[in-house]
């Protein structure tokens, strides 16, 4: 009786650790990110909605990894600062008509 106790026992205690072990993983660990680094991704230029979308951040204990969250937001300025910049220079080559009759009618 005992015996059978004790094969039930262990039988189960298999189990148990077999499903652990796939749930799990076999107690693998990644190694760590290089300091100053992140699994956060964005393209080097031309960032897209879908890039944007696909941005995932670490979560921590009381939110998301705030460096993380500061690098994609100082990213995007870059993006957006770099974007206007352009956007000015292509209205200082070719105004459109609104800003000629203004220019025109200060000029008066």
């Amino acid at each position: 009786m005992v015996l059978m106790y004790l094969l039930v026992l262990v039988l189960v205690a298999a189990v148990l650790f077999v499903v652990a072990s796939a749930l799990f993983g076999r107690g693998e660990t990644l190694p760590p990110l290089p300091r100053a680094t992140t699994a956060t991704v964005l393209p080097a230029s031309g960032v897209t909605r879908a890039d944007i979308d696909a941005v995932k951040f670490t979560q921590t204990l009381r939110g998301y990894k705030t460096s993380e969250v500061d690098w994609v937001l100082d990213r995007l300025g870059r993006e957006i600062e770099l974007l206007q910049g352009q956007l000015s220079a292509v209205r200082a080559l070719h105004p459109t008509a609104d800003e000629s009759e203004d220019a025109e009618r200060d000029q008066v």
